[in-house]
């Protein structure tokens, strides 16, 4: 059989109907579609949790390799892209600030459609001396038996460069 094949026109905002998107190739259907009902309260809770331990003291931000896969985990903090739990906790151990403050601004969460939840956070935050800016965090929980991991995690400063 082979992958399904999918013509250009099926993107194309003219084509694209209610009957094109209902028409989900076989090979997909046997995929585990179970949205996880607790989705709001888990990313909310993991939110606590991260952001507890991130802004803590900094010795403290070793626990946050608990969170992460060994392998399976990637993060892209201000583009720069690490995997595995190890080399994560390495760019985070490695960030220069010693002090933050963080305030939240929105946390928005949606399931997934393997049980997990994407987790987006808006705020603002001011490391050490630095002027308060405002940040943008994505997580994506990944179910791990009874428990979550994160399998991705993609951290920007919102820093606009407006020309004068």
């Amino acid at each position: 059989d082979g992958p399904p094949s999918l013509s250009l026109s099926l993107f194309s905002p003219l084509s694209l109907s209610l009957t094109t998107v209902r028409q989900v190739p076989a090979s997909i259907t046997h995929y585990n579609m179970t949205l996880n009902p607790q989705y709001q309260q888990i990313g909310e809770t993991f939110v606590k949790q991260y952001y507890a331990i991130f802004d803590g003291e900094r010795e403290g931000r070793e626990k946050l390799v608990n969170f992460y896969h060994a392998e399976l985990s990637l993060m892209s903090f201000e583009g720069v892209q690490v995997q595995g739990a190890v080399q994560i906790l390495e760019k985070i151990k490695n960030l220069s600030f010693t002090k933050i403050a963080r305030a939240i601004t929105t946390v928005d969460c949606q399931p997934t459609f393997d049980g997990g939840v994407l987790v987006n956070i808006l705020g603002q935050l001011k490391m050490d001396d630095d002027p308060p800016h405002g940040f943008n965090q994505t997580f994506m929980l990944k179910p791990l038996g009874d428990s979550f991991f994160v399998q991705h995690d993609m951290f920007r400063l919102a820093l606009h460069h407006i020309a004068v």
